[in-house]
Parts: structure tokens; sequence; C-alpha cells
């Protein structure tokens, strides 16, 4: 397992397979962790990184769960056998890696080391290499708190200075265009680095082009006039001085190109126009002098120009051009699309794509998603490489029209390519043979749009290296990547901020800037599809007069998204509607149940739930829903789903299934019960499953804790969606358990805002006429409420719930109501309640041990034995915690032993049984260690700490306890 800081942050398997590391917040942890290999980073500057302003209440909790995805995400990865573990030191979090592991101690090794280098070509060799590590901004996608900015901008520098490096080593080795097409690119990017400057005028000189040096010493003089009101520095003062002086050589150098871009024009020119553009990269705009993109901070979507990552390719000799001799026919290409924004890294994936001889791209993504913009866009951009023109071809794939037929398109194009229709071969297997002749010797950019099979693309291929085709469709096209050496490149939705600037650019700067909250909010319910985010735009532009806050409560309202989302003959409706008519019956009756789901997530599992049928099955129509882009495949059996496909797939004709939501339902409370099972090992569950619970065909199994309270994080929002949506069902027997099957990850994190979930779980209880359930949702809730410093709120609760479950008969779930009523009466009671804290806990304890339950028996005498020790009677406290630890062996979670264990060593220490009392305190430091549990270990370690102390004076050469 490798992870990467320089470009976008990841998680890299050995097979090369991107992971999936989690949303930007997660990302900055991680990158924060791998920032300090081997070293413990504190919750405090964990904070400051992810939140740059006031972070929110429970951000230790957010820290906590990100944590412990990225422990889950590593332990399904086996990273512990690579040598990697995530671990808790003392409030703080380190991440040990191997050497070399992250690509940036990579890059700073390369580098170091080809500076010992006495070779010039080894070194330049090892700079390539290190170079070619970075993928993009140092820190893409991660937040832009302080410490991540400024590790960036540290990253940048350190990637500029090895790029100056190279640019040495090429001039020391005699390669002066090299080391100037290298500076040039650098330069461009960085106009007010005058030492970057300073070296690409010596090197522009050396090459002989003293005419652009020149030019570059004069632009970075005004630049560095106009912006900072400042002279050249020395440096490039005397780089100026030295090109007046030296005569100006003539280029004799024969080698081949070596600037950074490739050259992909074998052949001569044949234009008339002189060439007068001295940057080796005439058709970037990004290398022009008057296109100078800023300075790059993680998230920045300004164009990256990639280094080369490997020597250049000699120039093949030119082959002599044939051209037809009638003239070709004018071939309409679309406009340069208005208010494009955005998608850097995807046009620098297509540049990479299409830099190799005869490139064949595949751009893919859903509907609406910007695939036709942005090839349009690109091949606006690029325009300048393919001087033999540029083709376009609507193929109708997925479109009101019919299919284009492939004859005609050939017809068409080899029209365009200049043969007479008196010469028209008569099948089509001759014209393509025609159009690949055609095609051999020019240098072209065809564009394929809207494909939607394989073979509808091949024979529109051309022939010949210096042709380009970039494909565009919403399926895959697998077949032309294993066929043809496709490159794919697929394209996802908008990030919120990239949307944000897509609104901007349609609507205005002002409007955005006047109501940035409402804008984020309307790009989330765009869900940062493109299409979606015009037509919103295009509604509030040309509508009644309305704020976007207003436009975004319209959207807010899911029975009218879609109707919203329609402005004239445009829709996303009809857009989507296109993708699924080409779909198999399978996957479109998968897709309508899809729309009952009441979370973004599933897997194979759930769809067989919501679909009715086998895992097997499900799983072939969730591929192929992927493969249209219906759908997101985020791992090896986990799909995301947009809530506006969500909404179209509610909207799709067929029979109305009633069975689908109490499907889900079932689905769902079969895995709560399970992973209740191996998050709180030895515990029973809390209920049972409703009369006429259908068993799932399959229900996910959870090896450990771990994986157990990770699927509960992960499925929150899902099962939150799935109680409300079982209310409003008026299936409630089914709504308050999916509620309190909850309680492993509520305990787990207990001051995580669950009041409200708990609620609507006693409110369904309540309407289910259940009294055990009230009980248990009361005694629940008001254990939350307590955490949440509410005790008054909490104490109405917990005072009705022993007598709910004594009305139920429920011995176990009373036991559990008399326990956290007596901890609330300890905490915030007076001091009349502390002989009823003593005596609720006795009965909890015999109620348990009546019930034959020994996770409950444990609880009991853990809380009494603190309370024995908080009214100073450690003997009694020794007894309950001692007998506690005899019923709290394995399988019952460590949590609980650990506990016990300070419990009990706090006893023996106030017994004065030190050497007993140390044995119990560093066994509970090192469980606790184990097992990641930084609460316990920070409260064992706190008593073993004063028990040292206590006895330091009369034992001074006793070494310090081993925690």
């Amino acid at each position: 397992m490798k992870f990467r800081l320089l470009g976008t942050v990841a998680v890299v398997a050995e097979d090369g397979r991107e992971l999936a590391a989690g949303s930007a917040k997660r990302r900055s942890l991680l990158a924060m962790l791998l920032l300090n290999p081997g070293a413990p980073v504190t919750v405090e500057r964990l904070t400051e990184t992810l939140w740059d302003e006031e972070p929110p209440r429970h951000s230790r909790t957010v820290i906590h769960n990100h944590v412990s995805a990225l422990r889950a995400l590593l332990t399904a990865h086996d990273a512990h056998d690579a040598g990697i573990e995530l671990v808790t030191d003392s409030g703080a979090y380190l991440l040990r890696t191997p050497d070399l592991a992250v690509d940036a101690t990579r890059f700073e090794h390369l580098v170091a080391h080809a500076r010992h280098l006495p070779d010039a070509g080894q070194a330049a060799t090892a700079l390539r290499e290190a170079l070619a590590l970075w993928r993009g901004p140092a820190l893409t996608g991660t937040t832009a708190g302080l410490p991540l900015r400024c590790a960036a901008l540290a990253l940048e520098e350190q990637r500029l200075s090895a790029a100056e490096e190279l640019a040495r080593a090429h001039s020391r080795l005699g390669d002066h265009a090299a080391a100037a097409g290298l500076l040039h690119a650098e330069a461009s990017a960085n106009p007010l680095r005058e030492p970057l400057v300073a070296e690409l005028i010596h090197a522009l000189g050396r090459a002989g082009r003293r005419s652009e040096a020149l030019d570059w010493f004069h632009r970075t003089r005004r630049a560095l006039a106009e912006e900072l009101g400042i002279d050249p520095g020395p440096e490039l003062t005397e780089a100026y001085d030295r090109l007046l002086r030296t005569d100006a050589p003539p280029r004799t150098d024969p080698s081949p190109r070596t600037d950074p871009s490739p050259r992909t024009d074998p052949s001569p020119r044949t234009d008339p126009s002189p060439r007068t553009d001295p940057s080796p990269h005439p058709a970037t705009p990004a290398h022009r002098p008057d296109r100078v993109p800023p300075a790059r901070l993680p998230g920045d979507q300004e164009q990256y120009d990639r280094l080369p990552t490997a020597p250049p390719a000699p120039v093949r000799p030119p082959t002599p051009t044939v051209r037809p001799p009638a003239q070709p026919t004018p071939w309409p290409f679309p406009r340069r699309p208005r208010g494009f924004t955005g998608r850097q890294d995807e046009l620098a994936a297509l540049d990479r794509a299409t830099d190799t001889p005869g490139a064949l791209a595949v751009l893919t993504g859903g509907a609406g998603v910007g695939k036709t913009a942005l090839a349009v866009h690109w091949a606006h951009h690029r325009g300048q490489d393919f001087p033999d023109g540029r083709l376009f071809v609507d193929l109708c794939g997925h479109s009101p029209l019919p299919e284009r037929d492939t004859a005609a398109v050939l017809r068409e194009l080899l029209l365009a390519l200049g043969l007479p229709a008196e010469q028209m071969p008569a099948t089509p297997e001759a014209m393509t043979a025609r159009y690949r002749e055609l095609t051999a010797t020019r240098r072209m950019l065809i564009v394929l749009d809207n494909a939607r099979r394989s073979d509808q693309v091949r024979p529109l291929l051309p022939d010949g290296d210096d042709c380009v085709t970039l494909v565009t469709s919403r399926d895959r096209l697998g077949g032309l990547v294993a066929t043809d050496a496709a490159r794919p490149v697929p394209l996802a939705e908008l990030s919120s901020p990239q949307a944000v600037t897509l609104l901007a650019a349609t609507l205005g700067p002002d409007l955005i800037a006047a109501e940035p909250l409402a804008a984020a909010r309307l790009a989330r319910l765009c869900d940062g599809l493109p299409l979606a985010l015009r037509l919103a735009a295009a509604r509030l532009a040309t509508g009644p007069a309305r704020t976007l806050a207003a436009l975004a409560d319209e959207l807010a309202d899911e029975q009218d998204r879609l109707d919203l989302l329609d402005v004239e003959d445009t829709s996303v409706a009809a857009a989507l509607a296109l993708t699924v008519q080409h779909l198999s019956e399978p996957a479109r009756r998968t897709l309508h149940r899809l729309g009952t789901h009441t979370g973004t997530t599933l897997d194979n599992r759930t769809a067989a739930a919501l679909a009715g049928c086998r895992p097997e099955e499900a799983a072939d129509a969730l591929a192929q829903l992927a493969t249209a882009h219906l759908i997101v495949r985020i791992g090896r059996d986990a799909y995301t789903l947009h809530d506006l496909v969500r909404l179209y797939a509610r909207s799709l004709p067929g029979d109305t299934d009633p069975d689908v939501l109490p499907r889900l339902l079932d689905h769902l409370l079969n895995t709560l019960l399970t992973a209740c099972a191996a998050a709180e090992p030895g515990s029973e569950p809390c209920c049972a499953l409703p009369p006429g619970t259908r068993r799932p065909a399959e229900v996910r199994p959870f090896p450990d804790r771990a994986s157990a309270l990770a699927w509960y994080a992960a499925e929150r929002d899902t099962l939150r969606g799935a109680v409300e949506a079982a209310v409003a069902a008026g299936l409630h027997d089914r709504a308050w358990r999916l509620v309190l099957l909850q309680w492993p990850l509520i305990v787990w994190q207990i001051g995580d805002g669950w009041a409200p979930l708990l609620e609507h779980g006693l409110a369904a209880a309540e309407a289910d006429r259940d009294p055990g359930a009230q009980s248990r949702a009361r005694a629940l809730l008001g254990w939350v409420l307590l955490e949440d410093g509410r005790p008054d709120q909490a104490l109405v609760h917990l005072e009705r719930a022993p007598d709910l479950a004594a009305r139920a008969g429920d011995t176990a779930a009373q036991a559990v109501a008399l326990v956290n009523l007596a901890v609330a009466l300890a905490r915030h009671g007076g001091h009349d309640d502390r002989t009823r804290v003593r005596v609720l806990l006795t009965q909890a304890l015999a109620l348990a041990e009546r019930a034959a339950r020994a996770d409950l028996v444990a609880l009991a005498r853990q809380h009494l034995a603190a309370e024995c020790l908080a009214t100073d009677a450690p003997e009694e406290a020794a007894h309950h915690a001692a007998r506690g630890l005899a019923v709290a062996d394995p399988p019952f979670p460590v949590t609980r032993r650990v506990v016990l264990q300070t419990l009990y060593g706090r006893a023996l220490a106030a017994l004065g049984r030190p050497q007993e009392a140390e044995l119990q305190l560093a066994a509970a430091v090192r469980t606790a260690r184990a097992h990641q549990y930084g609460e316990g270990e920070a409260q064992a370690g706190a008593a073993l700490r004063a028990l040292s102390a206590a006895t330091a004076p009369t034992d001074r050469h006793r070494t310090a306890p081993p925690y």
C-alpha cells in the first residue's frame, strides 16, 4: 500500500487501484498524519487543519470518526502486514508507514540522491523520476486549513527547486533546448520567481534563442514593476547583462527536439503562415506570455502543467505528405462552449491520454455531466495541434434521434476529407478502408460524440500515428479499451467549489458572493451535475425575481425538484431517460426499486432486498447501471446513488411493488442484529424482530467489532432515512427497532447528536403501544441527554423507564433503566440521593442476575464499584470490580474490561495495596492501547500516574511504570 500527497491525496493498493479515501476532511486528516510520519499529531492540530474557522461542538467526535474510517480502510486492505499502522498515542494520532511508502518522502529521497551524483546524466534521470511522482498541485482534494496551505506551499517550493536542478543538469549535458523547455513551463506558472526566470534566460541564450531570452527579461521586468512596484534583482539583471555581452551563437545543434512537450507532427509544415510564436508550446494557452496562471494552493482549479517523466522519444523521420487533389468540404465544428469552467484535472488527463501516437481516448460519464462540453473545449484549446483539421460527429447513441448509420457517417467524413462524391466507395468496408487511407498521413482530431457501443466506433477510427480520436459516451466502452488500446478518462460530477464556480460563471460573481451559503446548498441539491446547475441558473435568471436561497428552498422539496430542473426543451429527467431506454428489463426494474432506498450508498444485498431478487441477480443489474453511469461504483461491492437519479428512479413507470419498503426495512433490521452481535459480543439483542419479518437471502457478515462500528457510522444517514420512511408508512414496529438497534454506535459516540433520532424512536414505540420499547428508548434517550448536559430533561425520561420495563415484564430492560437512572442521580442529584443510588444499582444487579445476563451483571457491578469509590468505600468497590472482571472475559468488549480494571486498580490503591493496583492499571493501559481505546487509556494512565506520585516519597528507587 502506498500514499500520495503530490497531487490528489490518495491511498493506493498494491495492485495500483486508488482506494476510496473519503471526504475532503478525511483526506486532510490523512495528509496531516502523512506529513508527520511516525510522529504523533494532536487533536488540536488536527482540528486546526480540518476547520479554518470555529470548529463544530463535536469536532473531536468527527475526528474520531474519520480516524476510525481510515483505520477500517487500512485494515480491510491488510495494511498492518505491510508495516502500516494508525495508532492512538495519549490523545494524539500517529501513522506508521514503511520507508518511501509516501510519494513526498520518495520525492525528497530521489532529489537528495541526485544532488550527490557527480554524473549529470544520472542526476537528470533521478530528478526526472522524482518529478514524475507529481500528479498535480500537492495536497489537492483537502480542506484549505492553514497547516495544509503552508505544507502545500513548502512542497511546491521543493518541486520548483528540483525542476531548476533538472534544468541545470540538462545544461551540463549540453542539452540547452531541453533545459529551456522545462524552465519555460515553470516560469510561465511562476512569472515573478526571478531565479527561475534567470535560469530560463541563461538556457535560452545558450540554445541560441536570444530574442526569446530578451523577451522574457522585459516581460518579467514589467510584471515586477506593475504587480510589486520593484525593479529586477541582481540575479535577473546579471542574466540580462550576460546575454547582452554574449554574441548570439548560431543554431548548430542537430539533436532532436527535447523540450517537454512531445512533438506529434513528424511531417514538414505545409501551411503558408510562418511560425512566429517562440514558445515550444504554441498551442497551449497556459504557455503564452499573456496567459500567466496564478500560484497554486490545495484545491486550485488552475491548469497544472505536467513535467516530463521520461527522456523524450526521438523524432521519426519526416513522412511525405500526400493530399487528394480535391479541396476538403467545410466541416462544421461546435463552437467553444460558453461559461465553461473548472475541469483542470480532466483536461490534464485528456492531455495525457492523447500523448501517444494514434491516441484513442474515451471520455465517459453520466447524463448531463458535461462530456461533450469538455471534449469541445479541449478540442478548441488544442486546436493548433491539428493543422489538418478537426472533425466532429454526433453518433446519437443516447439521443431522441435514431442512432447514426455507420455508412452515412463514413460518407460525410470522406466528403469532409476532400473525396469527390463520384469516387465514393460502394460498401461500408470500402469506405472504412478509404477513410483510413486518407487519414494515414494527416494530423487531425476526430471527435466521435455520444457513442453507445464499441462496434459503433471501430469503423470510424482513423489510421496513422498523427491523428487523435476522442470518443464520448455514457457507457464505459470496455471493448475499445480491450481491443483498440483506448485510454478511458472518467468524468464525475463537479465538486462543491467547482459547482459554485459554474454558477458564478452563469449568473455572475456578484450574485454568488451575496449568498455564498445558498449557492453551496444549491450546488449540493443539483448533485454537482453541470446540466442541473445550468438549468437551475436558467430558472433563476429567466423566472420571477427570487434569491438563491429561495430557489434552494424550492429544490429541497424532493417532490418538485425534477420539475424545477426542466426549462423549455432541456431537463435532467429527459437526459436520464435517454440512458434508461437502453437498459435491460432487470436493470431498469432494479433502478425503479432503488428509488425507494433511504440512503446514498448500497451494496448487492441491499439492492437484492429492494428488487426482491437474489444477490447475484442484483449484482448483474448494478453492474449494468454502473456501466451506464446511473450509479457510481466506489468499492468492490459498494455503490453510491445520487439524489437526482434516485428521484428519477421513483418516477419510472411500472408496476408498483408495495413490499419494496418493508423488504428494505427487514433487510436493515437483520443486518443491525448481526452488527450488534459483532460490536457488543457477549450481549443479547435489545429487541426481537417483529412478527412477519422477511429473512433476506444474504446478510452482511461482520468479522469484528471495528467493522461493525464502521458500518454503523457509514450507514447512519441510511438508517435515519429508513426510520423516517417507516414512520411515514405507519410501520412503527420497524421504526423503533431501527433506532434501538443502533445503540452500540450511540453509546460509543454518545455526544454526537442522537437525541432527535431517539425521540423519533420513542414516538414510534408509543404509537406501537409497546412499554418495553418505550422503556429502552427512554433509558437510552435519557443517557444521551445526560451526556449532552441536559440533566433535567434526562431525569424525566430516566425516572419513567424502570416502571415501563416492569409493566412489560422485561427484566433486562428494567436493569438497564435502573443503572442509567442511578448514574444520573449520582452525577446531578442532591445529597439525599446518594443512598438511593446504591439501592438502584443493587436492584439492577439482582435483576441482571435473575435474568442470567452476564453483560448486565458486569455493567451493574462496574457502576457499583464507581459509586463505592465515590462514597469512600474502597473495599466494596474492589469486591464489585473483581466480581465484574470475573464475568467480563471475552467475548465481552475490551472497553468494559478496561473500565473494570481501572476501577479495581483505584480501589486497591485506596486499600493500600500499591503493587496489586499497579498490575491492574498497567494491564488496563496496555489493553486500551492495543485496541485503540483512547479514553480508557487516558483514564487508566491518569490513575497509574497518581499511584506512582503517591508512592514516590517512600520508594525513590522504584522505576516508572510502563505506560
